[in-house]
């Protein structure tokens, strides 16, 4: 079991890096038939553009500014659909008086919102705005679907041994909730990502990678164009994996001081 185990993963990486080496090759024999830089830019080209602009400081600036207005939003998302799911699940009318704003939120497309808040608010406020918007029904759900599965039987049990709120809080609720943790800020995160971005390109607020993405179009440079998305893309992942990472890190420390506990 060890030694398949010990070949699994580079097994999975070889697999995925020829994955994307194929659909590279796609990309090149794509750009090539159609012949038009404008309309379609090769992989190598697009790249290389990538390396130069990673050379400059407008890129990192660029980059910094973006990753901290997604990390803006998506902590004031956390905060708030932390508040209201808590305050739903134990006060039930509110939840009848929250249910019919929660369906907007979900129902609202990205773009009604970005187009709303260029009407509202300065440019630089936009993409925070949306963010916390966009992810803040996903948090509410997650969490209070999560709140509604807690053993009410290990709550009583913690009231009998005297747990403080801070002992129910982080060995009881948080073990309970983990999942849904996961699950909403893993699928917030991303979404957190697309929303910054779209709301950047249609506000353009400077200094952002969204602003650069819609300046490459305006003035016809498709190499700039796809450098900037490939780096968004390259991010977007890095992020989510960082989360999924830290996320697993969190549960197994929670996972060994409660068997502590025990």
């Amino acid at each position: 079991m060890m030694r398949f185990s010990s070949w699994a993963k580079p097994k999975q990486i070889t697999i995925k890096i020829a994955a994307i080496l194929f659909w590279l090759l796609v990309w090149e024999a794509a750009s090539r038939y159609v012949g038009r830089e404008i309309l379609l830019v090769s992989p190598v080209r697009a790249l290389n553009r990538l390396f130069e602009l990673s050379g400059t400081a407008r890129f990192w600036r660029a980059v910094a500014t973006t990753c901290r207005r997604v990390l803006e939003g998506f902590g004031l998302s956390i905060l708030a659909g932390s508040i209201f799911a808590i305050a739903t699940s134990r006060w039930k009318p509110l939840k009848h008086l929250f249910d019919p704003l929660l369906s907007v939120l979900r129902a609202t497309p990205v773009a009604a919102v970005i187009i709303l808040a260029l009407v509202w608010l300065a440019r630089v406020h936009i993409p925070v705005f949306v963010v916390s918007l966009m992810v803040l029904p996903i948090v509410w759900t997650n969490l209070y679907a999560g709140l509604q599965e807690v053993d009410q039987r290990l709550v009583e049990m913690g009231k009998v041994f005297h747990f403080s709120r801070w002992k129910q809080i982080r060995y009881i609720y948080i073990p309970a909730l983990m999942p849904y943790i996961v699950s909403a800020l893993v699928t917030g995160l991303g979404i957190a990502w697309r929303s910054a971005i779209g709301a950047e390109v249609l506000a353009r607020p400077q200094g952002t990678m969204g602003s650069h993405i819609m300046d490459a179009r305006i003035y016809l440079q498709p190499a700039d164009l796809f450098a900037w998305a490939i780096a968004v893309i390259a991010l977007s992942i890095l992020l989510e994996k960082g989360m999924v990472w830290l996320l697993a890190l969190l549960s197994k420390r929670l996972a060994g001081k409660r068997g502590r506990l025990a």
